[in-house]
């Protein structure tokens, strides 16, 4: 019961004692993952970035700092209404400035326009999505011809999560996903191991074909 209680709060936080304590989670676990995807990403000053399960805002904050050019803008979706409002208080200034918009949507229901993005970026999301091949078409369909999508993860900790029963079925494992996003049009998918502060993680690359 615990188990299933923590795996939905982790994939879509709600305002309670256990949300509240998910964000703690995600400051002290997900930060080092989302900075790294950012610098992965390689976001050039007039790119059009969109992060996806943007949680409190943190890869957000990373990747605002360099879209300096004008044509620089950020993207956020979350489906979670109380992520979606603790980024929108976070990123209030480049809201304000046209630099970033947020939509409080599932990936797949993305109100984004297709051939919008240079590059994507996710962390610890992708096995709390409902369809992994409908999100990798979602994620194919907003991206630019070439665009390069990263999503980091600890695969230590996702694994110790599916044997706690957090995680449940068989999506969080990477070859999955990387079965997903190679059938819904993109190439060059490949997993590879980091490490930055003694932490090792894993980055998954993809590059959108059209």
């Amino acid at each position: 019961m615990l188990p299933t209680k923590v795996g939905k709060q982790l994939g879509h936080p709600t305002y309670s004692l256990t949300g509240w304590l998910v964000t703690k989670f995600f400051k002290w676990h997900n930060q080092i993952l989302e900075e790294n995807a950012v610098k992965l990403c390689n976001i050039q000053p007039n790119d059009t970035v969109l992060e996806l399960g943007h949680g409190p805002g943190f890869g957000l904050q990373a990747a605002a700092q360099l879209l300096t050019g004008p044509e620089g803008k950020l993207l956020g979706v979350d489906y979670s209404q109380y992520m979606h409002e603790m980024a929108s208080k976070r990123m209030k200034e480049q809201i304000s400035r046209g630099k970033a918009v947020l939509y409080y949507s599932d990936v797949v229901a993305m109100p984004i326009e297709e051939n919008t993005a240079d590059k994507v970026f996710h962390c610890n999301c992708y096995y709390f999505w409902p369809d992994l091949k409908a999100g990798a078409r979602a994620i194919h369909r907003v991206m630019k011809p070439g665009g390069i999508m990263v999503t980091t993860l600890r695969l230590d900790s996702v694994i110790k999560a599916a044997h706690m029963k957090v995680l449940t079925g068989d999506k969080w494992r990477p070859e999955v996903y990387m079965e997903a996003l190679q059938s819904s049009g993109f190439t060059d998918v490949r997993m590879e191991s980091k490490r930055e502060k003694l932490i090792t993680f894993q980055a998954i690359f993809a590059t959108a074909v059209k």
